[in-house]
């Protein structure tokens, strides 16, 4: 049975853009058109093109990610379809960035199958861990806002509720400054004083 190598590349939003994860994959050897890409939040597997992927998979195949919390960032979720697609599927998986580690075509022994597991429940456990501490800093730096009287303009026409984790995604340049404030709807100069009072409540920046 020949093997093909199968990709999944995933971004949280439209504005965020995949093609580094693209490139990666398709640098590695996978065909362009075997590669499924979501944009769409990590937190579950109800994604169309994921899914599409699964039926697409087939014993033998070889799965190619980037990255752990590209598959998914739920502990639970990443741990129960990795078994899907190494055991129901009998389908390898291999992660790009984890230099071999994660690679179940490699170390079928005990062993390495072990270390494999610990390192996987690791990883997956760290890209939870993140989405939640996300959460955690955004109803912080909310609650420290509000405590200092700050004032956001019209938040009931334009503030999403999610835009603490849009600026903090700024800082982190997954964002450019014109996605982010797309993203939130608002002009340059608000978003640049949301920034700043953002930054002197102390909770997010």
């Amino acid at each position: 049975m020949d093997k093909r190598f199968v990709g999944y590349a995933r971004v949280s939003c439209s504005q965020q853009n995949e093609d580094r994860q693209i490139i990666a994959l398709t640098e590695y050897g996978v065909p362009p058109k075997l590669i499924f890409t979501d944009k769409v939040s990590g937190r579950d597997f109800d994604r169309e093109n994921y899914k599409r992927m699964l039926k697409r998979l087939k014993k033998g195949d070889i799965l190619v990610i980037k990255s752990i919390d590209r598959l998914g960032r739920s502990y639970k979720d990443v741990i129960k379809q990795w078994q899907y697609i190494t055991q129901e599927i009998g389908a390898d998986i291999v992660v790009l960035d984890m230099g071999g580690l994660l690679d179940t075509r490699q170390h079928k022994d005990l062993i390495g199958t072990l270390i494999s597991d610990i390192v996987l429940q690791l990883l997956s456990y760290v890209a939870e861990n993140e989405r939640l501490n996300i959460k955690q800093r955004q109803a912080e730096g909310i609650a420290a806002a509000k405590a200092r009287g700050v004032q956001f303009g019209r938040p009931t026409k334009f503030i999403p509720e999610n835009y603490i984790d849009i600026f903090i995604r700024y800082r982190h340049r997954e964002l450019t400054k014109d996605q982010a404030i797309q993203l939130i709807g608002c002009k340059e100069h608000t978003f640049y004083r949301m920034l700043s009072e953002l930054r002197k409540s102390g909770k997010v920046f």
